[in-house]
């Protein structure tokens, strides 16, 4: 017996496709477009754009619950708090807090560059955001994604695929955003000042930070402990040099798996429904103001910490308070190698920037124990 071909299609479908459906198709695409072509935080950019595809595609039911496999992803890995600890472990067993402990004052820009994160906070309330939804905009001034998502997820879940698709485009845009502030903040003179050599960190100091630290820091702001946890663990594997297999493995393997799950995950939260929707556009402004008042209050509080030091810092050091690690620390590289080429600033930026880190997940916790 023949079926009706009518009826075939009414099974398809491509009977139940919708105009706000390709047009997502056409977002995610641009996504795996700039992460192809221009090399935009490709590892993230890639899997999202995919991910925001593949659920906006109907009846794959890819996110129905219980049931899709992306949605098992999801609800696994970040519902359930696994995905971003993770990658934050691996993220640590890559850092070297050795720039930031060779010249501790550098903590303070680290910490200066979050003003971004609570000025923009008050700004979206201000706009017709509710608490918990400004705090998951205002943490994209952070420049962390796996913040930004562990945040979002808790706070405001109906968020997450954008607020982490405007964290990770701006990561990527820190070469375009961050040069022009630094230079409208900083003069000739400025920028052309040299660092003082840095004195070499015993091994000692680099394992005990980590230790020290999580005790600290979870003890002050307990609601940070999932991420803060992991990413001293990791910078502990780092640091031992007795588990070598381990730092390796979270560095590579665990760091690529999970980041696969995330940026799939993350995607798959963008459908039509939900992402086209005047407020989406805001939170993409939003979260450029965040980004770039960050910067720029990390420069000015070099500036303020100059007059009172005799060892003067280069005020474009600042810029490297955001957690975009090590790319906003490239960029102060490049910024002072155009007013001196023989000034080398990359090593010194690596201590704000990685204290940038500390200081985003420092801003989560709070919001998490102020508004959750």
């Amino acid at each position: 017996m023949t079926q009706n071909p009518f009826a075939l299609f009414h099974t398809s479908g491509f009977f139940y496709l919708t105009l706000p459906m390709v047009v997502m198709w056409i977002i995610g695409l641009t996504l795996i477009y700039l992460a192809i072509s221009k090399k935009f935080e490709p590892l993230l950019l890639l899997p999202i754009g995919f991910g925001i595809l593949v659920t906006n595609l109907p009846l794959a039911d890819l996110m129905k619950p219980e049931e899709g496999l992306i949605w098992r992803f999801y609800h696994y890995g970040i519902q359930w708090e696994v995905i971003p600890p993770l990658i934050f472990m691996g993220i640590g067993a890559l850092t070297d807090f050795g720039p930031m402990l060779a010249r501790p004052g550098l903590i303070f820009l680290g910490a200066g560059a979050q003003a971004g994160v609570y000025v923009t906070f008050f700004v979206a309330y201000a706009i017709g955001f509710t608490l918990k939804e400004s705090a998951s905009v205002g943490i994209i001034g952070g420049a962390d994604g796996p913040t930004t998502i562990f945040l979002a997820t808790k706070l405001a879940p109906h968020m997450l695929g954008t607020t982490a698709v405007a964290a990770y485009s701006y990561m990527a845009l820190v070469p375009i955003i961050q040069p022009p502030i630094m230079r409208l903040l900083t003069s000739d003179k400025e920028r052309l000042i040299r660092m003082k050599k840095l004195r070499k960190v015993r091994q000692i100091e680099k394992l005990l930070f980590p230790i020290i630290s999580t005790v600290l820091i979870i003890l002050l702001v307990p609601a940070s402990a999932p991420l803060m946890a992991m990413f001293m663990l990791g910078n502990l594997f780092r640091e031992a040099k007795v588990v070598e297999r381990l730092n390796m493995a979270a560095q590579n393997e665990l760091l690529n798996i999970v980041t696969i799950f995330l940026g799939l995950s993350v995607g798959a939260t963008m459908n039509a429904d939900s992402f086209l929707k005047p407020r989406v556009i805001f939170v993409f402004f939003l979260g450029l103001f965040a980004f770039a008042v960050s910067t720029a209050t990390g420069v000015l509080l070099a500036k303020l910490m100059n007059l009172f030091l005799r060892d003067k810092i280069n005020p474009l050091l600042g810029a490297a308070g955001v957690s975009a690690v090590p790319m906003a620390a490239r960029v102060v590289q490049k910024v002072g190698a155009r007013a001196d080429k023989h000034n080398y600033l990359l090593m010194y930026a690596m201590g704000p920037n990685v204290a940038g880190v500390i200081g985003t997940v420092i801003a989560a916790g709070i919001f998490l124990t102020i508004l959750r």
